[in-house]
């Protein structure tokens, strides 16, 4: 599947880039370290040799973990100005490029089918279009290989419409959500200078991940409720915060696999695949 153009690009992150790159530091900050890395790797599971393709790659904060599995990397982000830092950092462990995730077909170090695993390393939720960036990573992947997603837990994380709330009858801390079905563009951290405007972090309900992940071709097999316990709670958290930390989770980490281009009906009942890309068993072939 060929990504579709479109007419306007996900926003830069290259007004706040310096801001950015000096709060994750080198190789990611505290949430990354602790937290979000280890659950991509996970899930990823790369083996040496494999070629990974990390879209929204930022400041490059993953290339050191994907050398040290013994992964090469392209790393591809919208930001000038972020590309220019992971490869002044990372520029021997991997390759950077400016580019939209949502295009990848323009690039000239992305081939069609060219790579073992994709990855959006706290970065989905910062593209759009939701599916042209899926159709992109479809475009990208070898059949088999392995789409690993790490974002912001939409159930629980949704920007702006979320937040801890405090029952004092029960002295129990919770976790208030206002909105959750309707997607939404926010706007988050804002920037002046010659350009002004802010960052938009963009929030989907989950079945929409699952909608386009099997639009675009792929089978989830894997999903990671990461809790932040270790960084939320604090260094002397007191019982109510320490249990909400572990029961409520910060982050979801998604395996999808690439399923085969769909093909004509066989002989003796299988049937082809639908809009989502799986083959049925004979005998049920529903609509």
């Amino acid at each position: 599947m060929r990504p579709q153009a479109r007419a306007t690009p996900s926003r830069s992150w290259d007004p706040i880039a310096s801001w950015y790159a000096g709060w994750v530091g080198r190789e990611g900050g505290r949430f990354h370290r602790l937290l979000a890395i280890p659950a991509l790797m996970r899930l990823l599971a790369p083996a040496r040799g494999d070629r990974i393709l990390d879209l929204g790659c930022g400041p490059g904060v993953l290339a050191p973990y994907l050398a040290a599995a013994g992964a090469t990397m392209v790393g591809i982000d919208l930001s000038p100005r972020l590309i220019a830092v992971a490869r002044r950092n990372h520029g021997k462990l991997a390759r950077f490029m400016v580019g939209d995730a949502t295009r990848l077909p323009a690039l000239a170090l992305v081939g069609a089918q060219s790579f073992d695993g994709v990855t959006f390393l706290l970065s989905i939720q910062d593209i759009d279009p939701l599916a042209a960036a899926l159709d992109s990573a479809a475009w990208a992947l070898r059949t088999g290989g392995r789409l690993a997603i790490v974002m912001s837990h939409p159930c629980f994380r949704v920007p702006r419409q979320s937040g801890w709330g405090w029952d004092d009858r029960r002295a129990l801390l919770f976790r208030r959500v206002d909105r959750y079905l309707t997607p939404m563009a926010v706007p988050m951290q804002p920037y002046g200078g010659g350009r002004h405007g802010a960052t938009r972090s963009y929030h989907r309900p989950l079945q929409e991940y699952v909608r386009r992940l099997a639009g675009s071709g792929f089978v989830i097999d894997a999903i990671e409720e990461i809790a932040g316990a270790q960084v939320e709670a604090g260094h002397t958290p007191n019982r109510a915060r320490a249990a909400a930390c572990r029961e409520i989770p910060l982050f979801m980490g998604i395996r999808a696999i690439k399923l085969a281009a769909p093909t004509a009906p066989e002989r003796g009942g299988r049937c082809a695949p639908g809009a989502d890309g799986v083959n049925l068993p004979d005998g049920h072939c529903g609509r």
